[in-house]
């Protein structure tokens, strides 16, 4: 069996059905997406309530069917988790969404292995992490201070490394830590834009959607590469 073989996952559609299932759940994610962004710029809180659930699933079920590795799909659910555990508006649930993330940051960073970065690129994110970190530091919460500076390195270092995987990625990347500062801030009481919860998910939907493509592209242009090997 050729190594491509090994790398496909167990749960792989044939090619003519995953690629018509594959479309209706991609128009399925769009479709969530729109009506959760819709209401969040209504104010409909519970439009939100009930499209936010959705999303995630129905964007891992679209990336199985275009045979993702496992290590995508984990983060994917565990971005879920956050997104159920922030839909509630408390410290814990808060701390349990963070740590949720996280998880899912780590299976990113394991998915993007040892694949070429820019030093220049590290460097302007590990500028990036001091400067905010620095700057929130004093506004946030002081049993959120050392949470939320230890989850920003794993972010900032997830959205550094997601550049292995090509340009789609990489703006995925740096999409995230653009959602997730913007939560940072309102954490702590700064100024925010005019319905910054719409900011927040069109930034993040936006980055997950980008991880995941990035993330397909690479195993698709990989299993080819062995194939030809």
């Amino acid at each position: 069996m050729s190594a491509a073989g090994t790398r496909t996952p167990s749960w792989a559609l044939r090619p003519a059905a995953a690629g018509r299932a594959g479309r209706v759940l991609l128009a399925g994610f769009a479709a969530a997406a729109a009506a959760d962004l819709c209401s969040l710029l209504a104010g409909w809180h519970l439009g939100h309530v009930l499209a936010k659930p959705l999303l995630m699933p129905l964007l891992v079920a679209y990336v199985i069917t275009r045979g993702a590795p496992r290590l995508l799909v984990a983060a994917l659910l565990f971005g879920w988790g956050g997104d159920l555990a922030l839909l509630f508006d408390a410290e814990p649930a808060f701390l349990v969404g963070m740590g949720s993330f996280a998880l899912g940051h780590v299976c990113y960073l394991a998915l993007f292995g040892r694949g070429r970065t820019s030093p220049a690129l590290g460097g302007a994110y590990a500028l990036a992490l001091v400067g905010t970190v620095a700057l929130l530091w004093p506004d946030l919460p002081a049993d959120l201070r050392i949470p939320v500076a230890g989850y920003s390195l794993l972010l900032t270092a997830m959205a550094y490394r997601s550049s292995a995987l090509g340009r789609a990625a990489g703006a995925g990347g740096a999409l995230f830590l653009l959602s997730d500062t913007l939560i940072a801030t309102g954490v702590a009481e700064w100024p925010q834009l005019p319905r910054p919860d719409f900011w927040i998910m069109a930034t993040y939907l936006a980055a997950q959607y980008l991880l995941a493509a990035g993330a397909i592209t690479r195993e698709q242009a990989y299993g080819r590469e062995v194939i030809q090997d």
